[in-house]
């Protein structure tokens, strides 16, 4: 038993575990089991995956459109059912090909999490585009890169996001076709999403069609999600449509195993609704969470923004029984005094990924809610999923982001690249499996750098156990993560140095008891030269998004401290916050 488990109190249930993990891998994967494997050839490289995988995104639209009145998404008082989202999609796509969007077109998405959502995605997916969610938290020149770098062709974004970009429009000359949701005004160079779909509440009214008629092979291409870099500008992971469906098995995995470990059979599948508080533009809403969620016939609750309080609300008059996202999260319901003026009994699961957890969370979650907790490792690069711990197992190792899925394979490598290291030792983690994205857009040289023979390095420090459980020790270089968003240090850094007092600049993590951590920065000033923690502050504001603004700024009168091969000694900053 981990000592971690003893120290949260975690005590075995009587015969648990009642299966190796070997043992439910033979059962679950056996001929004609739901995850049954395959070896399929992904670009020369033969690789694991599951049988039963939907072949790409317009089988899964047409899973979701077999589940008719059930609803789909539910935002304020607009609710959607399946079948009207269906109809919405058609019309779109349909839309979209009259426009001359054609198969690996891209067509980006610029939007908080709105029922609008899903539509434009799948309009876009099914029809062989290219679908590029952009950070809806982006500035204006950042969304601008996106645009450019990606050679989009249609945009369809909110009022809030087209204020920002509009006035860049001459940067991204790619774009012929604009569609604003939700805009009351008068606009130059787009049109109203309403006037082709009509408003959410409306969708159930649009004619029923079928999508346009486009063939798709599983490893065609299908999403860019841009990752930031750690030499500045951000990379865009091309992703595919196995990509994308890997996780809708994937995500049941770790679940039939807890079943099997119980002593207990897997549950058949069972329509569920979940709060959905990540941004729909990460990987792990869009295709850890929407992918199988579409599949499943589960309804998806989206909020305008993140509010504990509004999530309480939610939560009760909506029977939520899934949520999570990000740690964060979980303590914000955990500690608010608000909790228990709400009937939150419906509640199951609260899993989460994207940003290192206390193993105290695992136990509150357990004790507050009597909900499992979950957690999981995965990156951009591995269109989310690729190991999973929850329940009991997540309890006994409550420090672990758990084995990998079963398509998936991990090995930690030595810093050259090398050698692969034994178990228990720590060093660079390396993943495979069909979940690995093709590369970066248009980035040949990082994506020889980063993709291997099916490999990803993801610059993650881990060790794995004698059972393959991944611990990750310390994460890309020089990343934060921030409530789940990276912020990585380069970038902030870069804007740092471009104001006319700074000679030398660090961005580093400080502890957060609920994000996790933030960003904060030390500086040094040229000599005769002045700036206040204030003025540095606003600087970044006005080039970056506010989650990447450091919350405070220490002055140093010498340079940073630097190793022999002059790069900053970043493990030595932390004692300017203490």
């Amino acid at each position: 038993m981990n000592e971690l488990a003893r120290a949260i109190g975690f005590v075995p249930p009587a015969g648990w575990p009642a299966m190796t993990r070997a043992q439910c891998y033979e059962r679950l994967t056996a001929p004609g089991e739901r995850f049954e494997m395959e070896t399929v050839d992904i670009r020369g490289v033969p690789t694991r995956a599951w049988k039963n995988s939907p072949a790409n995104l317009r089988v899964v639209a047409m899973a979701g459109r077999a589940h008719g009145d059930r609803l789909f998404t539910i935002y304020e008082d607009e609710r959607v059912s399946y079948a009207a989202w269906f109809r919405a999609v058609a019309r779109l796509a349909a839309e979209f090909r009259a426009r001359g969007v054609a198969k690996g077109d891209r067509v980006a998405i610029a939007m908080r999490n709105l029922p609008e959502w899903p539509v434009a995605f799948f309009a876009a997916t099914t029809l062989g585009a290219i679908c590029v969610p952009l950070n809806a938290w982006w500035t204006g020149p950042e969304l601008a890169f996106g645009l450019a770098d990606s050679g989009t062709k249609l945009l369809v974004c909110d009022a809030e996001r087209w204020e920002r970009i509009a006035p860049l429009r001459s940067e991204f000359p790619d774009l012929a076709t604009v569609f604003v949701s939700r805009s009351h005004e008068a606009m130059v160079d787009a049109e109203r999403l309403e006037d082709i779909i009509g408003a959410p509440n409306d969708y159930v009214a649009l004619p029923e069609a079928e999508l346009p008629e486009v063939e798709i092979a599983p490893d065609d291409e299908v999403t860019i999600f841009y990752t930031s870099g750690t030499t500045g500008q951000p990379k865009g992971a091309l992703g595919t449509h196995r990509n994308l469906c890997t996780n809708i098995l994937s995500s049941g995995w770790s679940v039939a195993v807890a079943a099997l470990r119980r002593g207990e059979e897997p549950p058949a599948p069972v329509q569920k609704v979940g709060l959905t508080v990540i941004p729909l533009f990460h990987v792990t809403a869009c295709s850890a969470s929407m992918m199988g969620a579409v599949v499943a016939g589960h309804t998806m609750v989206f909020m305008h923004k993140w509010d504990p309080v509004r999530a309480f609300e939610l939560i009760e008059r909506e029977k939520v029984n899934l949520t999570g996202g990000v740690p964060t999260i979980a303590w914000q319901l955990i500690e608010h005094p608000d909790r228990e003026k709400h009937d939150l009994s419906s509640l199951e699961s609260i899993s989460y990924g994207g940003a290192p957890s206390a193993p105290e969370l695992v136990r509150k979650i357990r004790e507050v809610f009597g909900a499992l907790p979950g957690n999981g490792w995965g990156m951009t690069e591995t269109m989310a999923t690729v190991t999973g711990n929850n329940s009991e197992d997540y309890l006994n190792r409550p420090d672990s982001a758990g084995p990998p899925v079963a398509v998936a394979d991990l090995k930690i490598m030595s810093e050259d690249g090398m050698t692969e290291l034994p178990v228990g030792e720590v060093g660079e983690l390396w993943a495979r499996g069909p979940m690995v994205v093709k590369g970066y857009w248009n980035r040949p040289e990082a994506t020889a750098e980063t993709f291997i023979d099916g490999w990803v390095r993801t610059g993650d420090l881990a060790r794995l156990d004698e059972e393959g459980f991944c611990y990750i020790v310390d994460r890309a270089k020089d990343m934060i993560i921030r409530g789940g968003e990276n912020i990585y240090s380069s970038e902030v850094e870069n804007v740092l140095y471009d104001h006319p007092a700074v000679t030398d600049a660090a961005l580093i993590g400080i502890p957060h008891p609920t994000l996790g951590e933030e960003p904060a920065a030390v500086v040094h000033l040229a000599p005769g030269t002045s700036a206040s923690e204030e003025e540095l502050r606003a600087w970044v504001a006005e080039r970056l998004a506010k989650f990447k603004v450091p919350v405070r700024i220490a002055f140093v009168e010498e340079t940073l401290p630097r190793n022999a091969n002059g790069k900053i000694l970043k493990k030595d900053l932390g004692a300017f916050f203490a």
